[in-house]
Order: structure tokens, then sequence, then C-alpha cells
């Protein structure tokens, strides 16, 4: 019952560092060139039309999304910009860019959903146009439908596992273990230091990962009720039908966290961490150090928060 009861806590792996939302508050922390860790902290402010949205069942999963594109990429930002910077050069950067501080932040923002809806389009697309030319070999609507959502999970596959075997991205997984390891070891009711964090699971039911897959396994379903020819229509409708799959994809991401601990039901969430093995790598406890601070300082926020209300 006390595990229940803990406040939620997301997060993201960024370059070099690791970012924590809570409710009021969003924290990156980022290792520098000096081996020093830097912090970057963005009040989360309430907006009453998208806190009303956030109330309503699958209408809620398209708002936290696009909400976490556009937060994510001021983050993903701050980290690209200061990681590679030697310390003494950031006052100066900082100086010059004061001045245009609130018309970037936004602009990071709109960029930040723009890609996301890009490469959703792109990921619905192609397979899309792939499956159409199986037609000869799979002409009925449902082998279409299954071909589709094959193309849909191997391009996903494929684009993840490509994009690991760089260097700076590799890193930026291993963020991502030490990010669900310090979630992990908080839900667990643990201590956060470097030795516990490391003893639990890089997977967690809540990873964006496994929203993405939930996506593909969803759309195979959504797909049937629609028709796939003429190849215009069907390009149509599986455009039209992104915000249905989304909201429909968070619902079930939300779903299998809370059966988690159920026997038997708890394999839901599975093909979700299998994902998770390719979008998360074991951290060096340099990083996970540096996840660790990250989600301190978001605590401290958050405590400060609540006893300032009271």
């Amino acid at each position: 019952m006390e595990k229940a009861m803990k406040p939620i806590y997301g997060g993201q792996a960024v370059v070099e560092g690791v970012m924590f939302a809570g409710r009021k508050h969003s924290v990156t922390a980022i290792r520098r060139k000096d081996k020093s860790i830097e912090y970057f902290h963005l009040p989360r402010k309430a907006h009453p039309t998208l806190t009303a949205l956030k109330k309503i069942p699958f209408i809620r999963g398209i708002v936290a999304i696009l909400e976490a594109s556009a937060n994510g990429a001021k983050h993903f930002q701050f980290a690209s910009d200061r990681y590679e910077l030697d310390p003494k050069e950031t006052a100066q950067i900082a100086e010059k860019k004061e001045s245009s501080k609130l018309s970037l932040v936004v602009s990071v923002a709109v960029v930040g959903i723009l890609s996301f809806l890009f490469g959703k389009f792109l990921f619905t697309m192609i397979p899309a146009f792939l499956a159409n030319f199986t037609k000869p070999i799979f002409p009925s609507k449902m082998a279409q439908i299954f071909v589709e959502g094959a193309f849909k999970l191997l391009l996903l596959l494929l684009y993840i596992y490509s994009i690991s075997l760089t260097p700076l991205v590799k890193r930026v997984f291993q963020y991502h273990g030490a990010e669900h390891k310090v979630i992990n070891a908080f839900e667990n009711g643990m201590p956060l230091t470097v030795e516990n964090v490391q003893r639990q699971s890089r997977l967690h039911y809540r990873c964006g990962s496994s929203f993405i897959l939930f996506t593909v396994i969803v759309s195979v379903f959504v797909y049937m009720f629609v028709p796939v020819d003429p190849l215009w229509v069907r390009i149509v409708n599986r455009l039209a039908l992104i915000p249905v799959v989304l909201g429909i994809s968070f619902e079930v991401l939300q779903l299998t966290n809370r059966l988690r601990d159920v026997p038997v039901l708890r394999w839901l969430g599975y093909p979700g961490l299998w994902l998770q093995l390719l979008t998360t790598k074991e951290p060096t406890d340099d990083q996970v150090e540096v996840a660790i601070a990250s989600f301190e300082q978001l605590l401290q926020l958050e405590e400060q928060e609540t006893t300032a209300v009271r």
C-alpha cells in the first residue's frame, strides 16, 4: 500500500545526464567536462485548459505526450549546448543568450513537438507504402494490416539498433538505464545510494519506449475498422488516426503499469520491457551518480513547493 501511494515521477535521458519531472518542477543534471555536475531547472506551470484535458481518458495521453515532447526538448537542448563546453565558457554564453531566453525556450519547445509529430508521420506512412507493395502476395485486408504492422515494428527495431551503435547514443541509453534504476529504487523505498540504485533493474513499465511499442500493437487493431484501399485513403486514415492510436496506447501503458504487480497479468507489459533491452544500457557508477543528483534536486524542489503551500 505504501508503494502505491508514492508520487509518480517521470524522466528522460539527455546528453551526459538525466532529466526528472514532478508535478511542479523538472530538473536536469549533466556531467561537465571538468567532472562537475550542473543543473537546469524549469518550473512546470499549470495551464487551466491543459489541466482539464488531462482528466479526460484518451485525450489526456495526447496532451501528456505533446507536453513531454516540448518540455523534454528544452532539457535536451540545455544538455547538448553545455556538456562539451569548458565550464569557463559558460558565463560568456549565458550572457549572450539571456536577452533572448524566452524566445529560445518557446522555439525549442515548438521544435520538440514538431520533431515528435514528424517522426510519427514517417513511422506511420512508410510502413503503409511498403505494405501496399506486397498486395500481390498478401491481398486481403487483414493480411495487409498485419504486414503493415510487421513493417512498422521492423522499421522501429532497425532504427533503434542502428542509432544505438553510435557512441553518443550509447551513452544516452546508459543514462536512460540510470534513470530507470533511480525510479525503481525510489519506488521500492530504498535509499538512493549508487550501490542500491545499481542493484535495480534498468527496465520500467512506464517507459516511453514501451509506449512506442504499444502504438505499433494498438495500430494493428485500430486499422481493422478502416479501409486499406485505395492507397490514398489508407494514407489519409492512417494520419487521421494518429491521435486515436496515441490516446489508446497511453491508456494501455497506464494499465500495464497498474497491473505490473498482479500475477499473470503483469505479462501485458513484457513487450515494452523487451524493447527497453535495446533502448537502455547498464550505466556506470558515475552515470548513476548524476541520475541520483538530478532526482534528489527534484525531490528537494517538490518538497519546498509542498511546504510553501502549507
